[in-house]
């Protein structure tokens, strides 16, 4: 058999294992997590980082598939955990948002639904926690106002939970 006959073929199983892998984590993970009382919203973002790492491990099966070098996959992983790197220590970038998103999602009491106080030095504010993404957490005030501020600058700032509404 020929080379593009059989890579197309190893492609067509390897998307075939990732789109059922794709829906067993998913309906897995979410039965798990409902189990555990996580807030919907939680799930959701367990179940996004989940997919996300299962997509890059077809990125990098597919690149083998398709005759890229050893090497040449191991300089993208390492490009890939370099930036991941740089976004621990990186305060302004995007990839520090999400970090933050992480940090905030898995160590803060902070959820969506609850009423929070933003204790700024220049600008205090609260409202509610309307959203919660990898790069801004949305606030909704008394006023209707919908406020968007990084992940970076909050993980940055000191919060106080006014009030805590528990979701199921």
């Amino acid at each position: 058999m020929e080379t593009h006959k059989i890579q197309a073929i190893e492609t067509a199983l390897v998307l075939i294992g990732y789109i059922a892998t794709h829906f067993i984590t998913k309906v897995f993970i979410n039965n798990t997590l409902k189990s555990t009382h996580l807030q919907r919203g939680r799930r959701k973002v367990i179940i996004k980082a989940v997919h996300l790492f299962s997509f890059l491990t077809l990125i990098i099966l597919l690149s083998a598939v398709w005759g890229l070098e050893q090497n040449e996959i191991a300089v993208f992983v390492g490009t890939i955990l370099t930036a991941l790197g740089i976004a621990f220590f990186a305060q302004w970038s995007l990839l520090s948002n999400v970090t933050s998103s992480l940090l905030l999602f898995f160590n803060h009491p902070m959820k969506i639904g609850d009423r929070i106080k933003v204790l700024d030095k220049d600008y205090p504010f609260d409202g509610e926690v309307t959203d919660l993404t990898y790069f801004f957490v949305h606030l909704k005030t008394e006023s209707g106002e919908i406020i968007t501020m990084p992940n970076s600058i909050l993980f940055q700032k000191a919060v106080s939970v006014i009030e805590n509404k528990k979701e199921s």
